[in-house]
């Protein structure tokens, strides 16, 4: 009897539970995080940089990245890497206007994806490269020229990276930052207000 009345108590819940308004059976369950959630996290996870970026992005005026592809005498044979290239405008530039080849590195996924946009953007696909990476550990020796926006300790704590994987000749522009003391530009100009220094890397 009492198995029999247990087993009526099981079917009761049981069809209880079937019978239940859908909102009310699902808060009964765990369910499981719905496929298009975890799609949202994963993007979300990799829209965040690896470590934090070293300075925040601020874009470079056009006149002023004119400027300095001017002042490193870029041409159609060079490669010009810039080192932590937010929006990608610089390569961008040196494609569309002197041709020449260029590569992006940034740490930042969103700016990864905007430069990228640009380069689709500017018809330049064929000469421009963006790469997600660390501007520190990022291989540059094919640099025939570089650029920088970074700040004066960055750009004093890349100086053995600079010197130890370019080639001599090698010509390196920055924007508002110089070397330092120890290593005085070769040249600085005024670009409505805005510093921008010229460097080459000595023979070895």
């Amino acid at each position: 009897m009492f198995v029999r009345r247990l087993s009526c108590a099981v079917a009761i819940v049981f069809i209880g539970f079937v019978t239940m308004p859908a909102g009310t059976r699902s808060a009964a369950l765990q369910t499981p995080t719905p496929v298009s959630s975890i799609a949202a996290l994963q993007q979300d996870q990799q829209a965040q940089p690896k470590r934090t970026p070293d300075v925040i992005f601020v874009p470079t005026p056009q006149e002023v990245v004119d400027a300095m592809l001017k002042l490193a005498n870029v041409t159609k044979d060079d490669v010009v890497y810039d080192l932590g290239c937010g929006d990608g405008r610089i390569v961008v530039t040196a494609a569309k206007v002197y041709g020449a080849r260029g590569v992006g590195i940034d740490i930042d996924p969103q700016r990864i994806k905007e430069s990228r946009e640009n380069v689709e953007k500017a018809g330049v696909g064929n000469l421009v490269k963006i790469v997600e990476g660390d501007l520190f550990t990022e291989p540059i020796g094919e640099a025939t020229v570089v650029t920088l926006y970074l700040l004066t300790s960055l750009n004093i704590k890349l100086i053995p990276k600079l010197n130890q994987e370019l080639k001599p000749g090698t010509r390196i522009v920055s924007q508002s930052f110089d070397m330092g003391s120890d290593w005085p530009p070769e040249q600085q100009i005024d670009v409505d207000g805005r510093n921008v220094y010229f460097w080459t890397i000595p023979k070895k």
